[in-house]
């Protein structure tokens, strides 16, 4: 089990769990200090181990975050999946359940999304998160072909397209309240309400 976000400290290690121990550490440690804002010998030591011992697992910092992204992104796709559920019961509301999902994400796991979006990893350098991140994204675009079905034949916008203005909109407002402090503009608006509004013009400009 990984931590409650916000959780630091030194965890019971035992040896054959070192991989997961340092990836629930580095969890805490993004909630602590952001994405980019630790060492690998700050997370051994977090962990209880030695600076040398990260190493047996992976080769540097970067290689401890890619795997923490890739495991948000696989949470990520289930979580959108398991919204979608085959878009029952009409595609349209299955749709605007997808869209929640992701801002449940963002909001329940925001250490996981900000190693997701703000690490700035190569996915060059990490074929596997590259794979999980199309992984999650193919849920939003079969989602979206499925709506695009139920448009009139001559207002059906590519899947692709549609898929990434979703996916903006809902990645923007996200985003917009994921800032906590003072320097956020103040919103009227729950974010659920604010992506509902959105999905709701795009939706009925789409149908015509």
């Amino acid at each position: 089990m990984k931590p409650k976000n916000g959780q630091t400290g030194r965890r019971g290690y035992h040896h054959g769990n070192l991989r997961e121990a340092l990836i629930n550490t580095a969890l805490s440690l993004i909630s602590e200090k952001g994405a980019a804002g630790f060492t690998i010998a700050e997370a051994a030591r977090a962990a209880g181990v030695s600076p040398a011992a990260p190493y047996r697992h992976f080769k540097d910092r970067d290689a401890l975050l890619a795997e923490v992204a890739e495991q948000g992104f696989n949470v990520f796709a289930k979580g959108l999946s398991d919204a979608w559920a085959g878009g029952e019961p009409i595609p349209r509301v299955a749709f605007q359940r997808v869209a929640e999902a992701y801002l449940a994400f963002a909001r329940e796991e925001p250490s996981y999304f900000a190693a997701m979006f703000e690490s700035g990893l190569s996915f060059k350098l990490f074929p596997p998160l590259q794979e999980a991140s199309e992984r999650a994204f193919g849920v939003l675009r079969d989602a979206c072909e499925a709506v695009i079905a139920t448009l009139p034949a001559e207002r059906r916008p590519p899947s692709m397209m549609m898929a990434l203005h979703i996916w903006s909109l809902s990645h923007g407002i996200a985003a917009l309240f994921a800032r906590g402090d003072e320097a956020r503009r103040p919103i009227p608006m729950k974010p659920e309400d604010l992506l509902e509004a959105a999905l709701l013009i795009y939706l009925d400009g789409l149908s015509g």
